[in-house]
Formats: structure tokens, sequence, C-alpha cells
């Protein structure tokens, strides 16, 4: 079986309010990309990678007029995907929802946000309190993207939890001057911690519940990202390994020397002449499933010979987002 997940920028843009695919000329949120070329590139990436679910990270909106899955399944419908099936989790107010595309035949799944006996673990769309910064004071947390939570069988009948995650970006958007950006970066960093300790206390109950887990989406965190990344001590990723799960990009890109560390996205610097590159993008999962042959794969344009050696595949990832599909083949 092969579960993957892929942040689609500005994907919302391509559909009116109607869910209709906007196939012109015009230009998409991606710079210098018709909505035309953004939506034949995605349509190419998700025939290549062909999952039998994939996690959509900034999936079409759902509000007054628009509905996330009925986008989602005529887009798949439009180029003839096999995951032609899709659902999502609770809604947000962000236009950056979270959904899972799938093929019927060899999954069933169900949104499934079950309370746990731990009121240390809520379910996502409630509050989470936790002492942020020591100060003896709890701190209410709240997802402005709450993470999908489903339940999911396989053909051959073996469950398991499935939980896609947008965590709180740690860019200082909004911020006028350096002092404004700076505190601004460390409450979004603050912030995402915290949301990091709330997934990670919430797959130790799955857990101990004898629930396999695999987690996977855009945590917007790795080694190298920003200059405060050493202030709290921990990032959000190693909150995840410490809370048992596992993915070997971040295990290597957390390590005293990580060497070339991995990347699953691409975003350009104009004014220094440069892309920059970040491991943002996971499939983690419990240790229980390490026996089950997993594979991962990042399906990045110039660093898998597989990408590189089809240019057509590779154009396709650079038109259609900022970001590179995650893939694990594993026996399920």
């Amino acid at each position: 079986m092969r579960l993957a997940t892929y942040n689609i920028e500005w994907f919302a843009n391509l559909f009116d309010k109607n869910d209709t695919l906007i196939a012109d000329d015009s230009w998409s949120g991606r710079y210098n990309v018709t909505k035309v070329q953004q939506i034949e590139a995605i349509a190419k990436v998700l025939s290549a990678v062909d999952a039998d679910a994939i996690l959509i990270v900034e999936a079409p909106n759902t509000g007054k007029s628009q509905n996330t899955v009925r986008a989602l399944q005529g887009f798949a419908e439009t180029f003839d995907l096999r995951t032609s099936q899709a659902i999502m989790g609770f809604p947000n107010d962000t236009h950056q929802e979270l959904a899972l595309l799938y093929d019927p035949e060899q999954l069933s799944v169900r949104h499934d946000p079950k309370e746990t006996t731990n009121n240390r673990a809520p379910r996502f769309d409630h509050e989470f309190r936790i002492d942020l910064d020591v100060d003896a004071t709890e701190d209410v947390v709240r997802f402005s993207k709450p993470p999908m939570e489903l339940e999911v069988k396989s053909k051959s009948g073996f469950e398991f939890r499935l939980i896609g995650a947008h965590l709180k970006s740690k860019a200082p958007h909004g911020a006028d001057n350096r002092d404004e950006a700076i505190r601004i970066s460390i409450a979004n960093r603050r912030k995402q911690l915290a949301q990091a300790v709330w997934l990670s206390r919430r797959v130790k109950a799955h857990v101990a519940e004898g629930e396999p887990v695999v987690l996977l989406g855009d945590l917007n965190d790795g080694p190298g990202l920003d200059e405060f990344e050493h202030l709290f001590g921990r990032s959000s990723v190693e909150i995840l390994l410490d809370a048992g799960l596992y993915d070997p990009h971040a295990v290597s890109a957390n390590s005293l020397r990580p060497g070339s560390i991995p990347s699953t996205a691409r975003f350009p610097k104009p004014k220094e002449g440069r892309f920059l590159e970040a491991l943002l993008d996971y499939v983690m999962i419990s240790e229980d499933l390490r026996d089950r042959q997993p594979k991962w794969r990042i399906w990045h344009p110039f660093n898998d010979t597989g990408c590189w050696a089809l240019p057509e595949l590779r154009e396709a990832l650079l038109t259609a987002s900022d970001h590179f599909p995650v893939t694990l083949d594993i026996d399920l």
C-alpha cells in the first residue's frame, strides 16, 4: 500500500465558487504559472505518484458555497484518478483545508475524532492547555487548521489511525519591522511546539490503546530553518519522534551530523538569486508498523533519480507546487 502527503500551493485558487475547475490562462497563485498549467501539472504528479491514499495539504476550500470533498472528487473524475473518493475532518477558516483522496477499492475510511479517556489529549477541535513559558500559568492553544483524524481499514482488513496535520507556520507574517518580526516569530514557534505536544499526546493515547498510527503532513519544521530554533531546546519534529514515531528523513535531519539534509520543499529567494530548500513534510509511523517493510520516498525533481529521469514529471513537480510529495510504501 502506498500512503502519501502533498502540500499543493494555492490549490483553492483553481476552483470557482461552485467548485468547478478554472482551466484558463489567468494567473494562478504560483509565480508565472497559469491556472491551466498548474491544474495539468497537479494531475500529472498525482497520476505518477499513484498512491492508494494521499493527504492533500492546502486542499480546496469549504465555505458558504464551496465544498472540499466535492472539489477534490470532481478533480479526480476529470483526470480519471483511481483515488476517486475524498474525505475531510473539521473545516477551518484559512482556505487551506486538510483532506484525504483515496481509492475506495483499497481502503475504507471514516472521520473518527473520538474522545480519549486522557484529558491531556483532547480532540483537535477542542482546546489544549499547557504552560508554554514555565510561568505557572496555563496557555490555551487552538488549531487554526485542526488535524484530521481518520479510522482506516485496508482491503486485507488491517485497521490503523491516520492523522493528517498542518502545523502553525513560524514565518512572521504581518510584521512591520525587525522587532515585531522577532516577537511574532517567537510567538509562532511557541504555538507550533504546543501543537506538536498536543499531537504527541494524542498519538501516545492511541498507541496505548493498541492502535497503529500514521501521522503525515506539513509540520512546518525542520533543521536550520530560522534563527530561533535553539531557543526552546527541541523542534516540533523531535517532540513527535520522542512520542515513538519514526520517519527516516526526520531522524537523519535531526542527527548530530546530518550531512546532506533531505528536502521536501523549494522556495524562491529572488533578492538572493537562489532557492531555499527545506524538509517540512513527513510520513511518520508508530513503532508497531516498522516491521511491515516500510519504504519512504521524497519525489524531489532534482534529488530523486526516478523523477530526474522523467523530464515531463520533473517539470510537473516544479509547476504544481513549492512542496513535493512524500510517499510511504508499506505492507498493510
